[in-house]
């Protein structure tokens, strides 16, 4: 057996714990042949295809980014070119060139859509999901979440120093354009006192009230959590919008602070190492098990799989009936 894998979309800690953890297994423990393709479907397409052997894997478990590069090439996009509809074609020309008998597919949401389109041309596929905005339908949690809300978390943390000493309010800013999984978690772990996400609607005049309560007990300092997809006027980011917004309903000088691309980076946490090494396995049992057209999902505490079928074009967000939402307003936590 002859396996490719390749890695698309946007990086996150936890990528190359995932590779290892599939390449491992399916070495170690099925005797199968492993192929990194680089530059995620890109590799395909440019027949940009290397054997990963043992020696390929040494320090990859706590190595950010990932060894075999990325791109956001979307093969089945189509862009009324001829070089673009001749993508799938160049494709399906690389994997019977190579002989390779499946395609580990690593990624988020766009991944999965075009795994998806894979597979109904007939190559065996495996996925796993990627990203750190944990809104990938049908598992409980992507690997490199834990890592961007940890990351998250800390900033809040240092926040608190500066808005207590200089009595201000703080805004800072985290990733999730559509889904807020990261504001809430890392808000919620942070001890912010608003919390803003895409979901969930919210009404300015309510977040000052908010905050000039928290004065009139004796709190003349706030800390605002936002997701970088929350709705703004005129094109302003979340972070600004929002601080301008709250100087001018109460007057309280306020600060904002962007985290950006920072979630992305470095290390993986001990839980997404742990995970990403689980799902790498999982993806390999399948394979042996001749179970494709899945995606790898962590479900409870145990590792199961769900057809691409039904992953893809699906968002998972935060609802209003979530138990951290719900906990978070009996606490006195503003969600709008």
């Amino acid at each position: 057996m002859r396996i490719g894998i390749l890695t698309s979309g946007g990086d996150c800690p936890g990528i190359n714990a995932t590779i290892r953890g599939v390449c491992k297994t399916a070495i170690n423990h099925y005797g199968m042949e492993v192929f990194g393709i680089h530059s995620g479907f890109r590799g395909l397409v440019d027949n940009d295809v290397v054997p990963l052997t043992e020696a390929s894997l040494t320090g990859l478990l706590n190595m950010g980014g990932t060894i075999l590069g990325t791109s956001r090439e979307k093969p089945f996009k189509r862009r009324g070119t001829a070089v673009s509809e001749d993508k799938p074609a160049m494709m399906l020309q690389t994997i019977r060139e190579r002989g390779l008998d499946c395609i580990v597919c690593i990624g988020g949401n766009g991944t999965q859509r075009t795994a998806a389109r894979l597979a109904e041309t007939g190559v065996n596929v495996i996925s796993i999901p990627k990203t750190i905005d944990n809104d990938v339908w049908g598992t409980d949690f992507s690997f490199g979440f834990d890592s961007a809300v940890s990351i998250a978390t800390d900033a809040i943390d240092r926040l608190h120093s500066t808005a207590t000493s200089h009595q201000r309010v703080m805004v800072i800013e985290v990733m999730g354009h559509k889904a807020g999984w990261i504001a809430l978690y890392s808000g919620m772990a942070g001890g912010g006192d608003i919390i803003l996400l895409p979901e969930i609607p919210f009404d300015i005049h309510r977040i000052g009230d908010a905050i000039i309560n928290r004065l009139k007990k004796g709190k003349p300092y706030s800390i605002v959590v936002v997701a970088e997809g929350i709705p703004t006027v005129d094109g302003k980011k979340a972070a600004q919008y929002i601080a301008e917004e709250i100087e001018y309903e109460t007057g309280f000088e306020t600060r904002e602070t962007v985290l950006g691309y920072i979630q992305r980076g470095g290390s993986p946490t001990a839980f997404d190492r742990n995970l990403a090494t689980r799902m790498g396995g999982y993806a390999t049992q399948l394979i042996a098990e001749g179970r494709f057209g899945h995606m790898v999902a962590l479900q409870g505490n145990s590792m199961g799989a769900v057809p691409l079928t039904e992953v893809a074009g699906k968002l998972k967000l935060v609802t209003e009936d979530n138990d951290l939402v719900v906990q978070g307003r009996r606490m006195g936590i503003c969600f709008g």
